[in-house]
């Protein structure tokens, strides 16, 4: 069988094959704990005047919307 490795013209690129999100995902949030990300996002939206969104996230409420009496 030939090998076609060396007959492709693909960019070279420092991304690793595997995502390995469940690894590295923890030390891109540590990262961005250190750097003040989104301290400082949020800085910059009050600074523009954007309103605070809270979204609430939850399961799809089968019965409708949330209310006092869900559980």
């Amino acid at each position: 069988m030939a090998d076609y490795k060396d007959t492709l013209n693909l960019p070279d690129t420092p991304f690793p094959m595997r995502g390995d999100l469940a690894k590295r995902e923890p030390q891109w949030v540590k990262e961005w704990e250190e750097k003040g990300v989104y301290k400082r996002l949020r800085a910059i939206a009050r600074a523009e005047g954007r309103p605070t969104f809270v979204l609430h996230d939850g399961p799809p409420y089968a019965n409708g919307d949330i209310h006092i009496g869900t559980r």
